[in-house]
């Protein structure tokens, strides 16, 4: 005889989805429970059912205060389904809420490498660069637990595109990734944009330049409008004696700021080390256009001139 629907699993998710819409989160709870412990009495294996049930209840337990069963729930739930963002996000607010930032940031985190739209992702992350600056100072990145890399296979952003479209979303996430010169970048890009071109410069600041040019070239695949992310790169790329990489990307950031004073400088160091004196005088003479009395400015033309002459 078939159970009831109320005895069924389907039935009790149902009946604690209606409890917990009507507001009566610890009702809500309690059949969640019933459902998971029907699944288990039952040897059930059906791994994204039991997944919903630990997060439903992990929801039920936010809305109640209980953060620490959240989060034992949400853990729970993406043992059984990695990735998820549902049990991502409420574990992140758990974790927010009882102060524990570090790791809240980075489930934050991981779920924009899943969906980088998710604003509730976007706002945390905010939240949590600003908590965490104040409480372990400008070196917070350093602090932090390893961020998990999603793979290609989770990221939600493609479940939700008709099969017909794939590809085409494929082509243009390539453009994006390489140059992203046709993509116009939405409010949350920008920010992602900012907060990678923030950890390239703590990068640089601790003399690790390749792993900038990474943070760097990752805020452009994001936004390219900044330029001083390109100017940034640029640097890196001159400390490591990639000088055409370095002009490349100094004039990217001149087309965006004509008046980029470390663009110039830096095209033109790149200009002086591959030889080619007349681009590099001629970068300089721009730069002491804009700022007569820079010293490092005056220094390297008198450089350049003597090659010249």
């Amino acid at each position: 005889m078939a159970p009831k629907l109320s005895d069924s699993v389907q039935g009790l998710r149902a009946a604690g989805n209606q409890s917990f819409r009507n507001g009566q989160f610890g009702e809500a709870a309690a059949l969640y429970s019933r459902a998971l412990q029907l699944m288990q009495a039952q040897g059930s294996s059906d791994l994204e059912e039991e997944s919903v049930l630990y997060s439903n209840r992990a929801a039920c337990y936010l809305k109640d205060g209980n953060c620490r069963d959240c989060i034992k729930d949400c853990t729970s739930a993406l043992a059984l389904v990695p990735f998820s963002m549902k049990p991502l996000l409420r574990r992140a607010s758990a974790y927010e809420a009882l102060e524990k930032y570090p790791l809240a940031y980075v489930d934050y985190k991981t779920v924009l490498q899943i969906d980088d739209s998710v604003k509730a992702a976007l706002e945390g992350i905010n939240r949590m660069t600003g908590a965490l600056m104040d409480s372990l100072g400008p070196e917070w990145r350093l602090k932090l637990p390893s961020i998990p890399l999603v793979p290609v296979s989770a990221q939600k952003r493609w479940d939700s595109l008709p099969p017909e479209n794939r590809k085409e979303k494929a082509k243009s996430k390539s453009k994006e990734t390489t140059t992203a010169k046709n993509k116009v970048p939405s409010a949350g890009d920008v920010e992602r944009a900012r907060v990678l071109k923030e950890e390239g410069n703590e990068l640089v600041k601790k003399g690790n330049h390749k792993k900038a040019i990474e943070k760097y070239s990752e805020s452009l695949s994001f936004s390219n409008l900044e330029s001083a992310t390109y100017s940034n790169r640029a640097l890196c790329y001159l400390v490591l004696k990639q000088y055409k990489e370095a002009v490349k990307d100094c004039t990217e950031a001149l087309k965006l700021d004509g008046k980029n004073v470390k663009a110039f400088y830096r095209r033109a160091q790149a200009y002086k080390a591959l030889k080619d004196y007349k681009s590099s005088f001629a970068d300089i003479s721009s730069l002491l256009q804009i700022e007569p009395r820079n010293g490092p400015a005056q220094k390297l033309k008198q450089e350049v001139n003597q090659k010249l002459n």
